[in-house]
């Protein structure tokens, strides 16, 4: 890579360098993949295809994809992460998952493209600068018409509706921070990792290579892309 290249480790967050945050991890987040699986299961994810889960964490939306039968490369840049995956594949046999240590910026695809990509909440710890150079390289890893699902906290308003808009997202926040993310953790987000507008975010997908099928925002805070690799 170049001299200038990020080095996405250095933006991954102290917390999930962490081996005891990350044992923690899955009851914390919360994350359940039913609904992203059906998802892609709707665009023909099945037995024989490839999907590539960028920043896949622990590996709760890998794993729960293998089981449709599909080749799920789980690619993180947290080696406490990419433990806990690896573990999990020892632990269970479980054939269909491949654990990669690297990042979005810098993970290289073997032979042949995928057929998916699925990335949630892996984005935001990039500055805008390279969540498009990110978004390039997942297209790059896609087939033509491959099927990128994104999730992310991305802000669904402008500029002056900023401090109503946040309250309200905080005035949701967990109490227990075992169970959620309180509103202290999500201040600190605010602040200090980058997140960005629907109005930017939109076009940095469209650029990187992609057509947006659906998109949904929630509590004007999390985002979800359907999107084609065109």
């Amino acid at each position: 890579m170049c001299d200038w290249w990020l080095d996405e480790t250095k933006y991954a967050g102290a917390e999930h360098l962490d081996p005891v945050y990350v044992s923690r991890y899955e009851q914390k987040a919360s994350y359940d993949p039913v609904e992203d699986v059906a998802a892609l299961c709707r665009h023909g994810l099945a037995e024989g295809k490839t999907l590539i889960d960028f920043g896949s964490g622990t590996g709760t939306f890998a794993f729960a994809a293998a089981k449709e039968g599909a080749r799920v490369v789980a690619v993180d840049c947290s080696p406490p992460m990419v433990d806990a995956m690896r573990a999990r594949v020892e632990r269970e046999r479980i054939e269909a998952v491949e654990v990669v240590q690297a990042g979005v910026l810098t993970y290289e695809q073997g032979a042949g493209k995928a057929d998916f990509a699925f990335s949630r909440n892996a984005l935001h710890h990039l500055p805008d600068f390279w969540k498009g150079i990110a978004l390039h390289r997942m297209r790059s890893c896609l087939r033509d018409g491959g099927i990128l699902l994104l999730r992310d906290l991305v802000f669904d308003f402008v500029p002056s509706e900023s401090g109503d808009a946040i309250a309200q997202w905080m005035s949701g926040a967990a109490s227990d921070p075992r169970r959620g993310y309180t509103a202290r953790e999500l201040a600190e987000h605010v602040r200090t990792e980058f997140s960005t507008y629907s109005w930017l975010m939109e076009p940095l997908i469209e650029k990187g290579g992609f057509q947006i099928l659906t998109r949904n925002y929630e509590r004007r805070v999390y985002a979800r892309y359907t999107c084609r690799a065109v």
